[in-house]
């Protein structure tokens, strides 16, 4: 039973809704002014408002401020003789309602619509999902209708955006709420360890393993396992995974018999399952198991007008934590915080508000204490491509100096090749045009398959000049270069195929190969050449000697090539 407070400013509205209220057992009084609800709103009990009338401007201030310290805030109904629901949902939104309801008071919508709110008011103070917007709403309807059921529950949505609380919220309302709820973090564990942690191990089972020891499966039993990060989860771990969804039964690492749990198992990512399936980086039979109820939590700039209350949420939180008294932020810090992309999510804003209560000097978070890179609007890791230096061959430039900067600057230009690399690969697997050629001859034990040429010269142009070196001419797009005359004769003088540091040789596509020269000199000599004739353009110079651009660069790299 809840205590419905009513605006009796409206008597015949108000008798209205105190009747409908009533019949469903709640507790109704009359108020006639904001004032009136100080220091009746806290408590154990569910508590709502319904306002009989427009609140107007200064009545919803006031209304605003009572509830500030609520969070969750106790629902707040209106009634309005706007029929249209576009314009009552507009009502709703200027004044701060959850819901405005159309006059003359239709007693069954009355009941039905309140109880929604008390529901939803209810599984948040239970819960801790914070939010007011639709989104959170829709999150709350499926928690509630999953919670109670057995089947597995597949999580996504970017890294930060709580789905470890929705996690928590699905074993707090479920059966299984007196038992242990257990987080693993797929991604934090090395995969030698990962299945020990998970399945538990046998004394003896592995060097290291003097003890028995219970897997999470086991702790978690009749309880819930959330298995985030599922999508770095190994392949071989993947199918031991399957195999327990499937039968509830598993063998700890170098046991030899089967153990039967009871465990809800709850899976999150941040990455497309999808699309790991499509690549053979996850089993497609364990997604459709682990997709049987789906739950998306979309990231925070999707749900922009949840901002304030979370920023309240935390504010307050943190105050009572570092002993720090803090009234809020003014309007201005406000409206940057509300522009800001959040790519982090809300522990981003989480970890920025904690911050920013420790190390504002004021009472009031302003402008001024916001980090600059939120300030402008708009932060990322990666340096902006205006203040970047592209590679060698791309442009003019150099690499930033800092450190961190180049580090993530080369790895997402590293992982683009790749990625350009692998839809090349599989355009071509496609169209059936690609051949892989036969591997090369072994020379030793040793030799890395990678030291074999991937040259190829099938369109270049074999010569031999008078001293008996053979000479090819590598093809490209330019003009065929203009031999000078033959050489005379008398002793060649000694020249390092691949020296690029020297002075350019008169024609740059030619490639002098004598006997003596290891292949990997050669090999060289023909990068070194092509990308002379390229102009200095690694794609350029990977098409023409029919490779893929991350070979090139690796090959650069390798052959210390500026």
């Amino acid at each position: 039973m809840a205590r419905v407070f009513v605006d009796g400013r409206a008597v015949e509205a108000a008798i209205a809704v105190r009747q409908a209220v009533q019949a469903d057992g709640h507790e109704v009084e009359f108020v006639e002014s904001v004032r009136e609800l100080e220091g009746r709103l806290g408590g154990a009990a569910e508590v709502a408002l319904v306002l009989t009338g427009p609140p107007g401007e200064a009545r919803a201030n006031a209304m605003r401020g009572l509830f500030e310290a609520e969070i969750p805030r106790p629902p707040v109904l209106g009634l309005t003789e706007e029929t249209h629901p576009d314009a009552r949902r507009q009502l709703a939104r200027s004044f701060d309602l959850d819901e405005a309801l159309p006059l003359p008071v239709d007693p069954d919508e009355v009941r039905v619509v309140l109880q929604a709110h008390l529901d939803r008011y209810d599984l948040q103070r239970q819960t801790g999902i914070i939010g007011r917007t639709e989104a959170v709403r829709e999150i709350l309807e499926r928690v509630h209708m999953i919670a109670p059921v057995m089947s597995t529950v597949l999580l996504t949505g970017e890294s930060g955006t709580g789905k470890e609380l929705v996690a928590r919220a699905f074993h707090r309302l479920s059966p299984r709420r007196a038992r242990a709820f257990i987080a693993v973090n797929c991604a934090a564990l090395p995969e030698s360890l990962l299945e020990s942690e998970l399945f538990g191990h046998e004394k003896g089972a592995f060097t290291g393993a003097t003890s028995l020891r219970r897997g999470m499966f086991e702790l978690a039993d009749g309880g819930t396992l959330l298995l985030d990060e599922i999508a770095e989860m190994p392949l071989p771990t993947q199918t031991r995974l399957l195999r327990i969804l499937e039968s509830r039964r598993f063998m700890r690492v170098g046991g030899d018999h089967e153990i039967r749990v009871s465990v809800r198992v709850v899976a999150a990512t941040n990455r497309d399952l999808r699309q790991a399936v499509e690549t053979g980086e996850f089993r497609r039979d364990l997604y459709y198991r682990l997709n049987v109820l789906n739950v998306h939590v979309p990231p925070l700039r999707e749900r922009r007008r949840d901002i304030p209350v979370l920023i309240r949420r935390f504010i307050s939180e943190f105050s009572r934590q570092h002993d720090r008294e803090f009234r809020g932020l003014a309007p201005e810090a406000l409206q940057i915080l509300l522009d800001y992309d959040w790519p982090g999510n809300i522990r981003e804003l989480r970890n920025l508000i904690e911050s920013m209560v420790v190390l504002a000097p004021g009472s009031v978070i302003r402008p001024e204490d916001i980090p600059p890179e939120i300030g402008s609007g708009r932060m990322s890791l990666v340096p902006s491509p205006a203040r970047i230096a592209p590679a060698a061959g791309v442009g003019a430039g150099s690499i930033p100096s800092s450190p961190q900067l180049a580090f993530v600057f080369r790895t997402l230009v590293d992982l683009k090749v790749d990625i350009d690399d692998l839809k090349r690969e599989f355009e071509a697997y496609r169209s059936g045009a690609r051949q892989l050629p036969p591997a090369p001859p072994r020379s030793g034990a040793g030799e890395d398959i990678e030291d074999a040429i991937e040259i190829d010269i099938t369109d270049a142009v074999e010569t031999t000049d008078a001293t008996g070196t053979e000479v090819v001419s590598v093809a490209g797009d330019g003009p065929e270069p203009e031999h000078g005359p033959e050489p005379a004769d008398g002793p060649e003088p000694e020249h390092d195929p691949g020296q690029a540091d020297g002075p350019e040789p008169a024609d740059a596509a030619v490639i002098a190969i004598r006997p003596g020269m290891t292949m990997e000199e050669i090999e060289r000599a023909a990068i070194i050449a092509v990308l002379r004739h390229a102009g200095g353009n690694r794609r350029r110079a990977a098409e023409a000697l029919g490779i893929g651009e991350r070979t090139i660069y690796r090959k650069i790299r390798k052959y210390d090539i500026n």
